[in-house]
């Protein structure tokens, strides 16, 4: 990686020795190089082409509990040793700390992006083309389709007073189909994406027109869907969209940025039941090429695949190397920084159940009134009580064991705690 070319182990070295000189007892520096872009596609016309670099260099002193940070945009050699002396001086000791011995791990690449970028944009748009035409023709009440694709190209590079060593190459893309129905009286949206942590290459394996078409047919069977009724009831999540419930009702509780300030509702609960005894759940950063999936995390250390649950007993946490020591934990591989500009923090990769025993139809035949929530939105959850809210794009009501009519506007709201331990099947077709 050219741009980090100059920081030899030495160099390196001599930086951190110097942010250690005034007593702390760790020291990291975090290097970034990268471009998101985004390509915005309306009616068929390109309306937005946007592009932005994101290049600087983060700095991070830990002292006992205390952690100092700052980030600069000039990551050359001379300026990082002024800006990590200048940070050094928040503490007022004596050097107590050595480096060690750097440690470039040998990492199992997990996300191998082989073609980020065509000429001139071409397959890009190309792309949304194709998306945005099968979207429109799908049927005469779709209005609008805007459809967007999203690139985020990124270099790093992390050396630490612990050994750490490391250095990654990423590539996000992600497409995204959005369509309005109407009937000229009322109108519905739907959007839906479609990414993985690889290029154009993941493309060619997938119909982009089917995609789109079914976008646009479930916006124009939501726009005619009845209302949903509210009420305590039986929910069917379909597979590809467990994760989601897992990701609000539980995971965020488990990550350490809540866990270690003692803000989680599942704080202190390692090795108890905390959910039914069929769930199995893991958090896996290794599965190749996957969205969440990554070959290090933001602080260098390799992704790992975490055991969450395993029939229903909390096994682990999702931690990063700072909460690590106040947790007592093992590092999980789950740090990360929105930028340079930031702190780390601890976060998921990909968070799912693992297959159930139960086929689909046995779920749905088992269910003699509820929801089957066919696809997930948006939600969020507050980690110190459990409570969260995520909305049902796409929903039909199940009637005496049978899918029957669709509804729109459901809102799925209850506590990861009760939830979990409510769980009563588990579809053994893993998506």
């Amino acid at each position: 990686m050219k741009e980090f070319d100059f920081m030899t182990k030495e160099k390196a070295r001599e930086i951190l020795e110097i942010a250690l000189s005034t007593g702390g007892d760790f020291a990291e520096v975090f290097m970034e190089n990268g471009t998101s872009e985004a390509f915005e596609m309306t009616l068929g016309k390109v309306s937005q082409i946007s592009y932005r670099n994101v290049s600087g260099a983060a700095i991070r002193i830990i002292k006992g509990a205390t952690e100092v940070n700052t980030s600069v945009t000039d990551f050359s050699f001379e300026n990082l040793k002024a800006k990590v002396k200048a940070l050094a001086s928040s503490f007022d000791g004596v050097k107590t700390t050595d480096v060690k011995e750097f440690s470039e791990k040998e990492v199992e690449l997990v996300c191998k992006p082989t073609r980020v970028a065509s000429e001139n944009a071409k397959e890009e748009i190309e792309l949304l083309t194709k998306a945005s035409n099968a979207a429109m023709a799908a049927h005469k009440e779709i209005k609008q389709v805007i459809c967007g694709l999203t690139r985020k190209l990124q270099k790093i590079f992390v050396f630490a007073s612990d050994g750490t060593y490391q250095k990654d190459y990423r590539c996000n893309m992600r497409l995204s189909v959005n369509c309005i129905a109407s009937d000229g009286v009322t109108m519905h949206s739907i959007g839906k994406t479609s990414g993985k942590s690889i290029g154009l290459e993941q493309y060619d394996t997938v119909d982009v027109e089917e995609f789109a078409k079914g976008v646009a047919l479930d916006a124009v069977e939501m726009l005619h869907a009845e209302p949903m009724v509210g009420g305590e009831m039986p929910v069917v999540i379909h597979n590809g969209f467990g994760g989601v419930i897992l990701h609000e009702a539980c995971v965020h509780g488990l990550e350490a940025t809540s866990v270690a300030k003692g803000m989680s509702v599942f704080c202190g609960k390692l090795g108890e039941k905390i959910a039914s005894d069929i769930v199995n759940a893991v958090d896996d950063g290794t599965n190749l090429n996957a969205w969440g999936s990554i070959n290090v995390d933001d602080e260098g250390t390799p992704s790992n695949c975490n055991v969450l649950i395993e029939n229903g007993i909390l096994k682990s946490y999702l931690v990063d190397k700072r909460n690590s020591k106040i947790m007592n934990h093992p590092i999980t591989g789950n740090s990360r920084r929105e930028s340079y500009k930031f702190q780390t923090t601890s976060r998921m990769t990909n968070t799912y159940f693992l297959n159930g025993k139960s086929t689909f139809d046995e779920i749905i035949a088992n269910t003699k009134y509820g929801l089957f929530a066919k696809e997930m939105g948006g939600g969020s959850v507050n980690p110190a009580t459990g409570e969260f809210n995520f909305a049902v794009n796409v929903g039909y009501m199940i009637e005496d064991g049978k899918i029957t009519k669709p509804v729109k506007g459901a809102t799925l709201v209850g506590s990861g705690r009760d939830v979990l331990l409510r769980i009563d099947m588990i579809g053994d077709n893993l998506s």
